[in-house]
C-alpha cells in the first residue's frame, strides 16, 4: 500500500514537470539561441540540485522567493562596481597629470643647468688653452734638458775615453765604449734621429780607434807566434820570448773579447742599413750566422788575403776547371791552425766565460771564404755539365771532410746550403739524370753485362746477379751517398724521386731484353735477367729498413710529398707513417710482378720439356707389370728414364744459373707441377695391377723423390699427391676392401656409430692430402678387387 501511495504522489509531480517542460518549449518558440540554452540549463538544474523542493508544489514559491532576493542583491552590486568605478579612474589620470608637471619641471631646470655650464665652459676656455700652451713649454723644455742631458752624458764617455786612451788605460776606454752602447741601445726606440746618429758615429769613431790599436797589438804578437800556420812544421823553433808573448796575447785577447758588445751593435746597425740594397752574387749564400768573435776575424785577415790573391783574378791558381785547389788548401789551413788555436786561444777563451771554440769559430771564417768562391762559380758553371758534376764531387767531399776531420758542427752551414738553391739543384738533377742514363745504356750493352763478377767464388756468389744489375744498384748507391748530406729533406726527397725513376727506366729495359730472350727461358741471359730481377727487389727490400730511408719516409709523409707516395690512397699513406711499409712498396710490387711472370714462363717451359720426356711412362702397361715377388730385383722403369734424366739436367741446370732464392722458388713449383702432371697423366689416366702400383712407388720414391733431395731433407712432401695415391695403390687387397667399404658406406651415410670417421682412418695410413672421393676413384684403378 505505501508503495502505491508513493507511485500515487509521484505520478501527479511528474506530470506537472512535463507540462512546466512543455509549456516552456511552446514558449520558447521563437526565441533566441542563447536565451533558450539558459532556460534549458535552469530546468535541468532544478530536475537535478532541487529535486527535492519540486516534490512539494508548496516549496515552489519558497524557491521562487529565494531565487528573487539573490537576483535583486546581484543587481545591487553590478550597480555599486558601476558607480564606484569612475573615481578610481579619475584618480589615475590626476596622477598622471601630476607626473607630467613635474617632468617639464626637471626639464627646464636641466636647461638652465646646461645654459650655465655652457657659459663657464666658454669662459675657461682661454684659461684652458693658457694652461696647454704652458703645459706643452714644459713638455719642451723637459725634453730639452733630457736631450742635453744625454749629449752631456755623450760628451762625458767621450772625453772619459779620449782621456782613458790617452794614459794607456784601455780597459777603462773600453768601459767607456761599452757605456756609449748601452747608451745606445737605451735610445733605440728614441725619434731624435740626429741624437742617435751623433752617439752611433761617437761610438763607431772611439770604438774603431780602440779596435785599430788593439788590433794593430794583436797582430804584431800574432806575427811573433809565426802566425798564420802555413805549414805543419811551422811551430818547431817557438820564440825566446814565448811567456811573455803569451801574457801579452792573453792581455789582447780579453780585451778584444770586452770590446764584442759594441762591434756587434756596430754590425747589426750596419747590416739593417744595408738590407735594402739589391741582391747580388751572394743571393745563394745561406743566411748569415751570428758575427764571428773580434779575435778570430783579426787572426783572419792574413789568410783571407792569401786567399784572394791566389784564388781571384787572373793567378794561374784561380781555374775554374780546379775548385779542388782552393778546397784543399782551406782544409790544410784548418788543419795546421788547430794545435795552435786548441793550444793558444781556447784557454784564454775558456778563462773569460765564452763558449766559443776557437777552432769552430777559425773554420766558418775560412767556410765563409769558401763560401762565396763557390757560389760565384757554380753560376758560370751551370752550363758545363762537365765543370758542374766535378764541383759537386769536390764539394761533397769538402763537406765529408770538414764534417769528419775537423769536427764542424752540423748545425752550422757549409758548402751544400748553397747548392739547394733552385738552380743549382735543378741543374744537379739533370745531371745526376742525365749520367745515369749514359750509364744505364753503357752497363747493357757491354760484352759481359750478363755474367756474374763473382761466378768462380761460390760464396760470394749467392745471388748470381749479372753485371749489369750490380753496377746499376752501385749506381744507385753513389747517387744516395751524394745526397745523404743535403741539409734539406725536401731536396732529399727530390733525388729520391729520381732513383725511383731510374729503377723503373731500367725494370723497363730488362723487359725488353726478357722478352727477346722469352723463347729460350732456360738460357744464360733469360736467367741473368731474372737474377737481375731478384737481385734489384733484394737490395731495395734491405733499402727499405734502413735508418736513412726510414727517416726519408717519415719526411715524406709529413711534408706531403706527391711526386714520392704517389697517387697512394690514405690508408697507404698511414702504413707509411707507422712504418709498416716502405718508399720502395710500389717498385717492389712491379718487379715482383716481372720476377713472377719470369719464373712462370720459366716452368712451364719445363714442364713441357718434362711432358714430352714423360710420354712413353705415362702409356707404360702398368697391368701387365708382374710383383715383386716374381722378379728378382726392382729397377726404374725404361719407359721414366728420359723424363728423369731431363729433370736431374733441368734441375742442376738452373741451380748453377739461377740465385739459391731464385732455384728454391724454381725447383718447388717444378716439383709441385711434377706431382700435379703424374697424378693426371699416369696415376689417373691408367689402372694398376699389385706389381704395377709397386714399380709406380719405386719409380717415385727411389728415383724421382732422391732427385730433389740434394735440395731439401724429405722431398717427398712436395709430391703429396702422388706420395698418397701410391699408398693407396700398395694397400693390401684386405686393408683395401674395409677402407673401401667405409668410404663408402660414408658417403651413403650409413656408418655405423662405431666406426671411425674417413678422415681419422685416412690418416692413419699416411692420407692428409687426398679427401675420400679421390681415395675411392684410386681403389677403383687398383685391377686386384675390380668387382669390389
Amino acid at each position: 500500500m505505501a508503495a502505491v501511495t508513493e507511485e500515487q504522489q509521484d505520478s501527479p509531480m511528474r506530470k506537472s514537470s512535463d507540462q512546466l517542460k512543455e509549456k516552456v518549449s511552446q514558449r520558447n518558440e521563437g526565441v533566441p539561441d542563447d536565451l533558450r540554452e539558459q532556460e534549458d540549463y535552469g530546468l535541468e538544474f532544478l530536475e537535478k540540485e532541487q529535486s527535492d523542493i519540486l516534490n512539494s508544489s508548496r516549496n515552489v514559491c519558497e524557491l521562487l522567493e529565494k531565487i528573487r532576493e539573490e537576483t535583486e542583491a546581484l543587481e545591487e552590486q553590478v550597480v555599486t562596481v558601476c558607480s564606484s568605478a569612475p573615481p578610481k579612474v579619475a584618480a589615475a589620470l590626476s596622477a598622471a597629470v601630476e607626473v607630467r608637471c613635474s617632468l617639464d619641471e626637471l626639464l627646464q631646470r636641466e636647461q638652465r643647468i646646461s645654459n650655465k655650464l655652457q657659459q663657464h665652459l666658454q669662459g675657461t676656455k682661454q684659461w684652458m688653452e693658457d694652461l696647454g700652451k704652458t703645459c706643452n713649454h714644459v713638455d719642451i723644455i723637459e725634453r730639452s734638458m733630457k736631450y742635453l742631458k744625454c749629449l752631456l752624458r755623450i760628451e762625458e764617455l767621450s772625453a772619459a775615453v779620449q782621456q782613458s786612451l790617452m794614459i794607456s788605460s784601455v780597459w777603462d776606454a773600453i768601459k767607456g765604449v761599452e757605456s756609449m752602447a748601452a747608451l745606445d741601445c737605451g735610445l733605440n726606440q728614441s725619434q731624435c734621429s740626429h741624437l742617435r746618429d751623433f752617439l752611433r758615429k761617437t761610438l763607431c769613431f772611439w770604438h774603431n780607434i780602440i779596435k785599430d790599436r788593439l788590433t794593430s797589438d794583436f797582430e804584431k804578437v800574432l806575427a811573433q807566434l809565426q802566425w798564420p800556420i802555413i805549414t805543419p812544421n811551422q811551430l818547431v823553433t817557438p820564440p825566446a820570448n814565448h811567456q811573455e808573448l803569451s801574457s801579452q796575447l792573453e792581455g789582447l785577447l780579453l780585451q778584444l773579447l770586452a770590446l764584442q758588445t759594441s762591434d756587434d751593435l756596430i754590425s747589426q746597425k750596419a747590416s739593417a742599413s744595408t738590407q735594402g740594397a739589391p741582391p747580388g752574387s751572394s743571393s745563394t749564400l745561406p743566411p748569415a750566422a751570428p758575427p764571428l768573435c773580434l779575435p778570430i776575424q783579426i787572426m783572419l785577415q792574413p789568410l783571407t788575403k792569401r786567399f784572394r790573391y791566389h784564388f781571384y783574378g787572373n793567378r794561374q791558381t784561380n781555374s775554374i776547371h780546379k775548385p779542388e785547389w782552393y778546397l784543399t788548401q782551406v782544409l790544410k789551413w784548418m788543419e795546421n791552425s788547430t794545435t795552435f788555436m786548441e793550444e793558444k786561444i781556447q784557454p784564454v777563451f775558456d778563462r773569460s766565460g765564452q763558449t766559443i771554440s776557437a777552432k769552430v769559430a777559425l773554420c766558418r771564417g775560412l767556410v765563409c771564404l769558401v763560401q762565396e768562391k763557390v757560389a760565384s762559380d757554380a753560376s758560370r758553371m751551370l752550363y758545363d755539365d762537365g765543370l758542374f758534376c766535378h764541383l759537386v764531387e769536390e764539394v761533397l767531399q769538402f763537406e765529408k771532410d770538414l764534417r769528419s776531420h775537423h769536427s764542424y758542427p752540423a748545425t752550422l752551414p757549409a758548402l751544400l746550403h748553397i747548392l739547394l738553391d733552385d738552380a743549382f739543384l735543378q741543374k744537379w738533377l739533370a745531371v745526376e739524370r742525365k749520367m745515369a742514363v749514359e750509364k744505364m745504356d753503357a752497363m747493357l750493352s757491354t760484352e759481359g753485362a750478363w755474367t756474374s763478377q763473382y761466378k768462380d767464388i761460390s760464396d760470394m756468389d749467392e745471388l748470381k746477379a749479372p753485371e749489369c744489375a750490380e753496377t746499376f744498384m752501385t749506381l744507385l748507391q753513389v747517387i744516395t751517398e751524394r745526397y745523404r748530406a743535403l741539409p734539406s729533406p725536401a731536396a732529399q726527397l727530390r733525388f729520391f724521386g729520381l732513383q725511383k725513376e731510374l729503377v723503373d727506366d731500367f725494370r723497363i729495359r730488362l723487359t725488353q731484353v726478357m722478352k727477346e730472350e722469352s723463347r729460350c727461358p732456360l738460357g744464360v741471359r733469360y736467367c741473368a735477367i731474372l737474377n737481375a730481377v731478384n737481385y734489384i727487389s733484394t737490395i731495395l727490400r734491405d733499402w727499405g729498413d734502413n735508418v736513412f730511408f726510414l727517416q726519408l719516409q717519415q719526411a715524406a709523409v709529413s711534408l706531403g710529398q706527391q711526386e714520392v707516395l704517389g697517387s697512394v690512397e690514405m690508408t697507404e699513406v698511414g702504413r707509411l707513417a707507422s712504418l709498416e711499409g716502405s718508399l720502395f712498396d710500389g717498385l717492389l710490387s712491379l718487379l715482383d710482378r716481372l720476377k713472377g711472370d719470369m719464373l712462370g714462363r720459366l716452368l712451364h717451359f719445363l714442364m713441357r720439356d718434362t711432358a714430352e720426356k714423360a710420354q712413353p711412362y705415362c702409356q707404360e702397361r702398368w697391368l701387365s707389370i708382374p710383383s715383386p715377388q716374381d722378379q728378382s730385383a726392382m729397377s726404374l722403369s725404361s719407359s721414366a728414364c728420359p723424363m728423369m734424366l731431363c729433370v736431374r739436367d733441368r734441375l742442376l741446370n738452373l741451380h748453377q744459373v739461377l740465385s739459391v732464392s731464385l732455384f728454391q722458388l724454381a725447383w718447388q713449383g717444378l716439383a709441385e707441377k711434377l706431382d700435379n702432371f703424374i697424378y693426371q697423366e699416369v696415376i689417373l689416366s691408367n689402372h694398376f695391377s699389385d706389381g704395377g702400383a709397386a714399380q709406380l712407388q719405386f719409380d717415385m720414391t727411389r728415383n724421382l723423390f732422391p732427385l730433389f733431395g740434394h735440395y731439401c731433407r724429405r722431398p717427398e712432401n712436395f709430391f703429396k699427391h702422388v706420395k698418397e695415391a701410391c699408398i693407396i695403390l700398395c694397400l693390401k687387397a684386405g686393408s683395401a676392401i674395409l677402407l673401401k667399404d667405409l668410404l663408402k658406406r660414408s658417403e651413403q651415410e650409413t656408418t655405423d656409430f662405431e666406426d671411425p670417421s674417413p678422415e681419422s682412418a685416412l690418416n692413419e695410413l699416411g692420407i692428409f692430402c687426398l679427401a675420400p672421393c679421390d681415395v675411392l676413384i684410386l681403389l677403383n684403378l687398383k685391377a686386384s678387387f675390380p668387382g669390389i
